[in-house]
């Protein structure tokens, strides 16, 4: 199934981490133990988010949505991966393959967008205090939400739609984890240069652009501790944002060496570590990056705890 002579590709054969076969039982139940750990986690702060009111607040409102769309982003990747180690390789339809690459970049996108819009929550709550509940009314939530989901499904549909008007022939495994553009254009049979292109454009309108938004809003906020006279008060302000900087940098550090740099050259094992690390372990250690270095996480799960306790 692997070589077809230059014929058309209808399909494509998942072959991530089956040259070892040994390895397939293990490596599946860790992935299933991450994925049940993962939507429990986001389940969680989700519900805890919903019930506590004393997370009815603009920056809970945002992580509570950032940790649906992480449950979302990592059903579109793993359930298909668990069924690549079960079968030592899977086939995949061409338009499977699509609709997977599109779920993939439009979660992936709103993430990107959803840490920026936190991180400008940060600013105005440690720069512009006062004004903070004139600023982030429920009217600007929403409207920065909707904006969110629509810049993602308008990058996720012009990237799909470009990637896949490619002609696909002889070769047809994908030695990756799930359908991404990069292991894709490996293998086009004919110009890739309009594809390349739309990978520059998405690193430039989506990971910079988000990426800038974010180091401008810390930038403000670093200003404004400095500027705190007690080391106590310059502590407890930057704790506010200590578990937005984690996520932040965890999320883009990956995605930026696996999208951001020239991929000639690079081993598939290299890639599908990394690509393990932004689709499946940043997912599940969110959850835990926000409940633990949060006190009002903390304190609603303690209530939700003592509450259940008969």
């Amino acid at each position: 199934m692997a070589g077809w002579n230059r014929t058309l590709v209808t399909e494509f054969l998942l072959t991530a981490f089956t040259e070892h076969p040994e390895w397939g039982l293990p490596l599946f139940l860790i992935f299933l133990s991450f994925y049940l750990v993962t939507l429990l986690g986001n389940a969680g702060m989700v519900i805890l988010i919903h019930k506590d009111r004393r997370l009815h607040t603009p920056m809970y409102f945002f992580l509570g949505h950032l940790s649906f769309v992480d449950m979302c982003y990592i059903s579109a990747i793993v359930p298909q991966l668990l069924a690549v180690l079960l079968d030592h390789g899977t086939a995949i339809s061409q338009a499977r393959c699509a609709a997977q690459f599109f779920l993939f970049t439009f979660f992936a996108s709103i993430d990107c967008y959803l840490l920026a819009i936190m991180a400008y929550d940060r600013y105005v709550a440690v720069c512009r205090p006062l004004l903070y509940v004139t600023i982030m009314t429920q009217k600007a939530r929403w409207g920065l939400l909707a904006g969110a989901y629509g810049a993602g499904f308008a990058s996720a549909f012009v990237r799909t739609v470009t990637a896949f008007t490619l002609s696909f022939c002889g070769n047809n495994e994908i030695d990756f984890i799930f359908c991404d553009l990069p292991p894709l254009l490996k293998l086009t049979c004919g110009e890739s240069f309009t594809q390349e292109v739309v990978i520059i454009v998405f690193a430039i309108f989506v990971m910079p652009a988000c990426i800038l938004v974010i180091s401008v809003s810390y930038l403000f906020i670093i200003v404004a501790i400095m500027q705190i006279p007690s080391a106590g008060g310059r502590a407890k302000t930057f704790s506010t944002c200590a578990s937005h900087f984690t996520a932040v940098s965890l999320f883009f550090g990956t995605l930026i060496f696996m999208y951001l740099r020239d991929n000639s050259g690079q081993s598939s094992g290299e890639d599908r570590v990394v690509s393990v690390v932004y689709t499946v372990v940043t997912p599940m250690l969110n959850p835990l990056i926000y409940s633990l270095r949060n006190k009002e996480v903390k304190a609603a799960v303690r209530k939700a705890l003592s509450t259940s306790k008969p």
